[in-house]
């Protein structure tokens, strides 16, 4: 088969913009994996790294010794997952015979040997299937280069070939990484970075082809599931050319989305001429769960511009031994979360009303959960790393999701800038703008400040107060200020604001409930309920399998006797029992809009009636 692996040079000099790499690959590259799967049931991928003599290796062994590494993090998860536990069998040659190796920190192996040639050998446990890790089976293989390269610090810059051996009978290989012509199943990468960044399908996953905005791309399916393949083209063709229409230009010279298809599905991760989707096996069978997909599809592919391309100026060139912190994940990521609704809303693959109920939905999450009084989107950003890959029982006490609170803010600049503007200016302009500056002109990522810099001179008004009150602190937002100017208002049309109100949420086991969470300055929170208690009785009647129901014999203001059993022992509790605090919002046209209202909601909406 063709391989979708067409990435031309003419590409890689907009891929030194934002890695730090010039020129063309020389003939031969100084690092070689070969990488197999004999025996692919027992989870297991072996690796064969050869260092081949050249400049660039002696060079990195002044020392009579040369360190090699395994990554501690996938780019785009922010979490040290250390990948360097999988890692078994190391050991390093030199012309065959083995020479001595320690491992001298959790991921470095330190190789003794003045010899420019050495061949190091390792095997590697892959057994999770996610978009951030390794998996290998009887059915699949499938590689993300940071839990499975190991990297020498001072060869990052050098080019990189992969040499895939596939297993007995599987005939495909899907990956970003441009093929080594005249070798089969051979790739090579610039330099580690790329390498890292362009995940490899081995198997026999069903592929088809689309062109979009003048560019073949790939779609390489993994797993049991039925789709119509002309319409999921069609549909992904119309997402690929509507995110390109953002920037003015599709920076590569082919994609690749590898999608998996599993139980429960499990999201996506970016790369920088493909992603990868995990979605469930039925995810094209009903319009709620498609429509899932092509949002999921979205987002990734938007990524190509934001956050591969256009970055924080933190993000780029990486640590891959240590976190590396920005407080703007809420642009990287949660500006692409409002993007991938609001593609599918201007591609027509969802309708103005489907638009505006998402809307509405992000905004009830983030207003309904604490942690938004107590986590700026900012602070949300730097502390991914510690809090937002780690949930635990009080997470929605203390943080809020730089996903969800900025795909909110995404949305509410796009207004803020269509409104200042009279609709000649939105989030597009201010996203190609920074695009033109840092990633094209300047070659770095941005910092806050230019940021709100950028939005306010887009804008053409100062922006400061959005930010200062929005993204670096926890200032209540006034919604309506934002949308009134296209003739919406957004309103709370919960019916359960007279319900009783508890605010501890039980899980069911045996039909005794056990609590799971307390929220934060609620009855339970306030007169002691604990997560890990069991509800006994309520007023010394044994709730059934329906807490609230249970709690609907009560009114608010009523103290009830709680009976817990915490630890093994009984103890009873007085809980004064509140008011529903949750909203529920809605996004409704307000009285006569004005002919402006009405003009500028068209161009939001992408409606055609301008």
């Amino acid at each position: 088969m063709k391989k979708t692996v067409s990435l031309l040079f003419l590409c890689w000099f907009l891929l030194a913009s934002a890695y730090g790499h010039e020129g063309q690959l020389p003939p031969a590259a100084p690092i070689t994996y070969i990488l197999s799967m004999p025996k692919p049931q027992t989870h297991y991928a072996e690796v064969e790294m050869r260092l081949v003599a050249s400049d660039a290796v002696t060079n990195v062994k002044k020392n009579g010794y040369v360190d090699v590494k395994m990554p501690v993090w996938t780019p785009g998860s922010y979490l040290i997952r250390e990948y360097a536990k999988n890692v078994e069998g190391f050991r390093a040659l030199v012309n065959g015979k083995p020479v001595k190796a320690d491992k001298i920190r959790k991921n470095t192996w330190r190789i003794f040997t003045n010899q420019e040639a050495i061949t190091i050998q390792y095997q590697v446990y892959a057994n999770e299937l996610s978009v951030r890790t390794s998996h290998v089976d009887a059915d699949h293989g499938y590689f993300n280069g940071a839990s499975i390269f190991l990297f020498v610090d001072g060869l990052r810059s050098q080019p990189h070939r992969v040499v895939v051996n596939p297993y007995t009978d599987w005939k495909k290989v899907s990956t970003g990484l441009p093929a080594v012509p005249g070798q089969a199943n051979t790739f090579e990468a610039p330099d580690f970075d790329v390498l890292v960044d362009s995940p490899i399908e081995v198997g026999n996953q069903k592929t088809f082809r689309f062109t979009a905005a003048g560019v073949p791309h790939t779609v390489a399916m993994f797993g049991e599931t039925t789709y119509d393949e002309q319409k999921v083209a069609a549909d992904l063709k119309k997402v690929c050319e509507t995110a390109t229409s953002v920037f003015g230009e599709q920076p590569c010279k082919d994609y690749t989305f590898i999608v998996h298809h599993t139980p429960t599905g499990g999201g996506g991760l970016e790369h920088l001429n493909s992603t990868t989707l995990q979605v469930t096996r039925n995810a094209y069978s009903r319009p709620e769960s498609y429509q899932g997909f092509l949002s999921l599809a979205a987002h990734e592919y938007f990524h190509l511009w934001n956050v591969k391309r256009l970055r924080p100026r933190a993000l780029g060139p990486f640590d891959y031994e240590n976190e590396n912190y920005t407080t703007q994940l809420w642009v990287a990521e949660g500006i692409t979360s409002f993007y991938q609704d609001y593609i599918l809303r201007r591609a027509g693959l969802i309708a103005p009303d489907a638009f505006l109920k998402i809307t509405a939905s992000e905004i009830t999450r983030i207003e309904n959960q604490p942690g938004n009084r107590v986590q700026s989107v900012a602070e949300s950003s730097q502390d991914a790393w510690i809090k937002y890959y780690r949930p635990n029982e009080n997470s929605v006490n203390s943080i809020i999701s730089y996903y969800d609170k900025g795909a909110v803010l995404g949305g509410l600049l796009n207004l803020a800038i269509l409104s200042a503007t009279n609709g000649q200016r939105n989030l597009d302009d201010l996203m190609k703008s920074l695009y033109e500056e840092y990633y094209k002109k300047q070659k770095r990522g941005f910092t806050d400040e230019e940021f709100e810099q950028a939005a306010s001179r887009v804008a053409g008004r100062n922006m400061s107060d959005f930010f200062r009150k929005y993204v670096f602190s926890t200032d209540p937002i006034d919604y309506n200020a934002f949308f009134a100017p296209v003739g919406l208002r957004l309103d709370d049309v919960s019916t359960t604001k007279n319900a009783v109100f508890l605010g501890a949420t039980t899980r069911v086991v045996d039909g005794r409930h056990f609590v799971t969470s307390v929220r934060r300055d609620s009855p339970a929170w306030n007169d002691g309920i604990n997560v890990g208690d069991e509800l006994v009785s309520l007023n010394g009647t044994k709730p059934g399998p329906d807490l609230n129901s249970a709690l609907g014999s009560f009114k608010p203001g009523d103290a009830v006797s709680i009976q817990v059993s915490r630890n093994g022992l009984p103890r009873t509790l007085s809980v004064k029992l509140a008011t529903n605090p949750l909203v529920n919002f809605q996004l409704v046209p307000v009285a006569n809009p004005t002919a402006g209202q009405k003009a500028l909601y068209a161009k939001w909406l992408h409606t055609g009636d301008q």
